[in-house]
């Protein structure tokens, strides 16, 4: 067999990272524009990230260059699998002792909506997109997340498709509602043997009776699980018992935080290092208790006003220290500050959703096939996770690679001006590393509009 053919390459570090991914396209021009791929998302995120901007051509007349319409080639019709791709940038992130993921970490479910026009492109329709707020013309996922103290990155993406997609709608054998969709990917993860504490889940999930169930009859153990609940959540109750949780809040012995009281301090620390004390009820109702197979406990700042922005209601099946449960259950005990902690993980996926979206282009594809659409999201996850892997590396394997290129050249952090005002790409961009020193400058230089002979189609 022939040695492959080089690529045209890319800037260090992303050159060393792209080369990790070779083996999965079968053609040189395929190689190569990954590696194009991941500069356009990368560059700073004043610049779209369409298939036009990809390649610094115009957004209307050039979408007939040829080097557009090979980009375009790339994502629909090139022979390459996105679940392989995938599956790799996962092995990468797991094999490294900075990025692996840990028992004390979260699979962290959620969904995201993207506003997109017409009828044509896959998995469209109006319905209810979550980060709006409302009803629109556009797409849906469900997306899974690890996430601990230290780090936070996308795992798997799977569209969610309306029933109006489906000739016998809802009671199609094919259609799948959001609440399985994340049981699968749930189940992916620990079929892949990912280690985690618990799934975290917004009230979406954690009152949606198939998804609970589904984590408890997990084959190989229950699964544990920290949930949200409605402010409404309720039950069947006698007239005169407590019959919601907001009620067995609001019953709750709370006199100041100098007097003893059900409700129990916790700490939560933040990314930035900072405190806050919350606290937390341990809810003791017929319906929840430590001593039954579900706790509920309420998260607040003020137990005596319970304001909405900055009250939890939550729901687990991690069994209390001091409880009967705990040489009953397979899983390991959970304290009120742990089951704070671990849903306060849940944050980090929201945060990921504006990094995405606003700095790599998330919702921007310009493509309809349901193919495509998971190639350009799976290139996005690719882009996100280079960041951590990069940050990751140690200054010696820097050293060696720029040995080994005769001598490297000192850019400045491009990340810093990638991400969105008031936010950072991840939270450890703002140490001044250049996670990609020189994108900018290596594409300028190339100049990436005059190399239209590289976006051959394959």
């Amino acid at each position: 067999m022939s040695p492959r053919l080089p690529t045209v390459p890319t800037a260090e570090p992303l050159e060393t990272f792209a080369t990790h991914f070779d083996d999965l396209f079968s053609r040189r021009n395929q190689r190569q524009k990954l590696r194009r791929y991941l500069e356009g998302l990368l560059l700073s995120s004043e610049r779209n990230k369409t298939l036009t901007a990809l390649v610094n051509a115009e957004p209307i007349v050039g979408a007939l260059y040829p080097s557009v319409q090979a980009l375009q080639y790339f994502l629909s019709e090139s022979c390459w699998h996105a679940q392989w791709v995938n599956a790799r940038r996962k092995k990468l992130l797991r094999e490294c002792p900075q990025t692996a993921p840990t028992a004390q970490g979260a699979l962290v479910i959620d969904e995201t909506g993207d506003r997109k026009d017409g009828k044509r492109t896959a998995h469209v329709a109006r319905q209810y997109l979550a980060n709006l707020g409302k009803v629109d013309n556009g797409v849906v996922s469900v997306t899974s997340v690890y996430a601990d103290e230290r780090l936070y990155y996308p795992l798997e993406v799977e569209p969610y498709t309306p029933s109006s997609w489906f000739e016998k709608g809802k009671k199609d054998p094919t259609f799948r509602t959001k609440p399985q969709i994340a049981l699968e990917l749930v189940q992916r993860e620990v079929q892949e043997g990912m280690p985690f504490r618990a799934v975290i889940a917004d009230c979406f999930y954690g009152e949606n009776d198939e998804f609970v169930s589904g984590l408890e009859r997990n084959e190989g153990g229950p699964l544990g699980f920290v949930l949200s609940l409605k402010r409404s959540h309720c039950w069947w109750h006698r007239e005169g018992d407590v019959g919601s949780l907001l009620e067995a809040a609001q019953l709750a012995r709370w006199e100041g935080p100098d007097k003893e009281s059900e409700w129990e301090p916790v700490v939560r620390t933040f990314a930035d290092g900072h405190e806050e004390t919350w606290y937390a009820l341990e809810v003791r109702t017929k319906a929840y208790s430590p001593e039954q197979s579900v706790r509920a406990v309420v998260v607040t700042t003020d137990p005596a006003s319970l304001p909405e922005a900055n009250t939890w209601f939550l729901m687990t099946n991690l069994p209390a220290p001091d409880s009967a449960r705990v040489g009953q259950s397979p899983l390991a005990p959970a304290t009120l500050e742990e089951v704070v902690r671990l849903y306060g993980l849940r944050n980090w996926i929201e945060q990921s959703y504006k990094q995405v979206k606003q700095a790599l282009g998330w919702a921007q594809y310009q493509v309809r096939s349901d193919a495509a659409i998971r190639r350009h999201w799976t290139l996005v996850m690719c882009a996100f996770s280079f960041v951590w892997w990069n940050q990751s590396r140690s200054e010696t394997e820097m050293e060696a690679i720029a040995e080994k290129k005769g001598g490297g050249v000192c850019f400045p952090p491009l990340l810093v001006a990638l991400a969105p005002k008031g936010s950072f790409l991840v939270r450890t961009v703002d140490t001044g590393l250049a996670h990609l020193a020189g994108v900018d400058e290596f594409t300028a230089a190339r100049g990436i509009v005059a190399s239209v002979g590289e976006y051959a189609p394959g």
